[in-house]
């Protein structure tokens, strides 16, 4: 019997002993000048061997330098079948793109340079530990996409390629920094429904169905297995990864109509193609970010993300892009102002009335089709400048006339059935459907900095014929979310039920990074009575997240947030105008004694917490180091970003 050792320690392979010990090294001369000798930087000409070492013809060595960052996770074989898994789909393909983006490079006589850094699944890290690193994670892979930029320091531009949902706000974040350079983002794209089943969205509440005898054992594993109808890009639903790809374009860093396009398909390697040729156009031109990343520039992205319905993470993930680009970071009155003023248009998944997949919006038009009805509205700021190098605009007068947009609108026609003008709506069609504006933003004793509410992703059934969600109901209070997914199963002495107010305190950064609570929001989305449970939290929620659903509490728990002094059997109460965009969340006592918001708040502010508060025991040091970091720049509502400058007046102060 052979040793097991010798498996693992050797190898019967008899071409491991056919050693070279010298090479020849690349036939040539580097295209070295006199002057380069003289006056470059040592590390210029040592990257010029580094260059010729890995094979590129050295003849050509003094092309223009481009660099493709990606967040490409997985191996991914020739055949498209996987050598390594990646975290998620949204990133496992990407890699195809960036090759498109390389070779038109070198179509172009430009030298391509590929560095990559990954992202994790937020949807894989649901529930758990994972989760705790997931929005600081965002900083983190900002923070070396912009040392992986600077390292190359002969780059003439950046392409930057991304899909999901920490990925890619970093690479925006990284790209915004580059105030001097012309810089692309190339979206990742969506994956396709499955023919029949479910979507990744509803996928994600197998467990609590089956918990509540909703679905079989042999149910939940066929459809579990099933809702990916394509190996590449991010969820079909308007969560927070296409989210952010629909900013990305709103903002004028990708081309028109580039976000949500098929992964893997010669449409969505064409987007590639034309992003390189698009970035050198622009460093020929002499354009860079500083001229893209304007506050008309932000003011657009802010518009289409409430016209589309987006993602609630986008308030963390838009500041902080802000904040890299040097302007002026929107507040809660730029949010609500402009959610005031901007109807939703679009139905798409997790919204409704339909709840079309992503790549539905793609070929109903996009986002050049969406910001049609919005210039219509007087809403865009048409000035603004695109990576294509024209302004908004010029862009939307081609669209307007392209075969492109007529061609894929007849496309969704013919293949799915489906009209283009339902799934993007004119906004006297979109009010007539009762489509409702994006998020409200209420304050209240609980409350006091204030909250978020995807108020348009309320179940209609429970909002008044005013559009007013009305709800008085006792508070359930949980500082873990283990022990609240335990009792929306059932799976508890007293399990929630209807009527009841979930709270979910220390979930905040300093509790546990802020982590979303998706498994909590999408079971009680899916089972029979979670329509009539609210769910107040110091986290965040997933951008696929639905119902009456309030997080984002400020002051969260460990920071002195009166929603850390709440107890169970406390009255609740919550107003959400969903027209309006206003709301109030109070504790006004209990049913045998009610009380005035004024007087609650002195209640809640003269109690101590029923149990001592702390933050997460599995929570990671330097997620704690992260938390601290962001607060001190300004927390959750100025995007959890690192200030430097206050960062480093707290620390000056704090060691004087």
């Amino acid at each position: 019997m052979p040793n097991v050792l010798d498996s693992l320690l050797d190898s019967s392979d008899a071409t491991l002993w056919e050693v070279i010990t010298k090479g020849d090294g690349p036939a040539g001369e580097l295209p070295l000048t006199e002057e380069m000798l003289l006056n470059a930087p040592s590390g210029d000409l040592f990257g010029l061997t580094q260059n010729a070492g890995m094979g590129w013809n050295p003849s050509q060595l003094l092309r223009k330098q481009f660099l493709i960052l990606s967040t490409q996770g997985g191996i991914r074989g020739e055949d498209g079948k996987p050598i390594a898994l990646g975290y998620h789909t949204g990133h496992y393909e990407v890699g195809l793109l960036m090759r498109a983006a390389a070779e038109e490079f070198d179509r172009l006589e430009s030298l391509p340079f590929a560095a990559y850094v990954s992202d994790p699944c937020d949807g894989r890290t649901q529930g758990t530990v994972g989760m705790m690193d997931s929005l600081a994670y965002r900083n983190d892979a900002a923070v070396v996409l912009k040392r992986l930029i600077r390292s190359l320091p002969t780059r003439r531009g950046v392409v930057g390629v991304a899909t999901c949902d920490k990925g890619l706000p970093a690479m925006m974040m990284a790209l915004a920094a580059q105030h001097d350079l012309p810089c692309v983002i190339v979206p990742g794209g969506v994956t396709l429904p499955p023919a029949t089943g479910e979507d990744a969205g509803k996928v994600q509440t197998i467990g609590a169905r089956f918990a509540h005898g909703e679905i079989t054992l042999e149910e939940a594993a066929e459809a579990g297995c099933r809702a990916c109808g394509s190996p590449g890009g991010g969820c079909q639903f308007l969560g927070t990864a296409a989210t952010s790809q629909v900013v990305a374009e709103a903002l004028g860093m990708s081309l028109p109509h580039s976000a949500l396009s098929p992964s893997g398909q010669p449409i969505w390697l064409d987007t590639a193609r034309r992003s390189a040729r698009a970035l050198v156009a622009l460093e020929q031109r002499g354009t860079v970010m500083r001229d893209i990343l304007t506050a008309d520039a932000l003011h657009n992205a802010m518009v289409v993300h409430a016209a589309c319905g987006g993602s609630t993470n986008l308030l963390l993930h838009i500041p902080a892009v802000a904040f890299e680009a040097g302007l002026q970071r929107p507040d809660v009155e730029d949010w609500n102002r402009i959610n005031r003023q901007a109807p939703r248009l679009v139905d798409c998944l997790p919204n409704g009335p339909i709840g079309h997949p992503t790549v539905r919006f793609f070929l109903a038009g996009g986002v050049p089709e969406l910001m049609l009805h919005l210039r219509t509205l007087g809403l865009l700021k048409l000035e603004a400048l695109t990576v294509c190098g024209q302004r908004l605009g010029d862009v939307l007068e081609w669209w307007e006339r392209s075969e492109r947009r007529v061609r894929l609108r007849e496309l969704l026609r013919a293949r799915d059935g489906v009209d283009p003008d339902t799934v993007i709506m004119a906004p006297p069609v979109a009010r007539e459907r009762g489509l409702t504006s994006t998020v409200t933003f209420p304050m209240g004793n609980i409350a006091p900095e204030g909250s978020v509410i995807k108020s348009t992703a309320i179940d209609k059934s429970v909002v008044d014929a005013d559009g007013v969600y009305r709800k008085v109901g006792p508070a359930r209070v949980f500082t873990s979310e283990r022990a609240a997914i335990a009792a929306v199963k059932g799976r508890t002495g007293n399990p929630i039920k209807e009527g009841d107010v979930l709270v979910l305190m220390c979930r905040g950064p300093l509790g546990c990074g802020m982590e979303e609570t998706y498994q909590i929001t999408s079971a009680l989305r899916y089972l029979p009575f979670g329509k009539h449970v609210a769910l107040i939290t110091d986290a965040r929620f997933s951008g696929v997240s639905t119902g009456a659903c309030i997080g984002h509490v400020g002051p969260e728990a460990l920071d002195g947030g009166p929603i850390g002094k709440l107890r169970d059997g406390d009255l609740i109460e919550i107003e959400i105008d969903t027209r309006n965009l206003t709301g109030s969340l109070n504790f006004i006592g209990s049913n045998d004694q009610r009380l005035s918001p004024k007087d609650g708040a002195k209640v809640l502010a003269e109690r101590t917490p029923s149990e001592p508060l702390h933050s997460d025991p599995n929570l990671p040091a330097d997620t704690r180091l992260w938390a601290m970091l962001q607060r001190a720049g300004g927390g959750t509502w100025a995007g959890c970003v690192y200030d430097v400058d206050k960062i480093c007046a707290a620390l000056e102060a704090g060691l004087s």
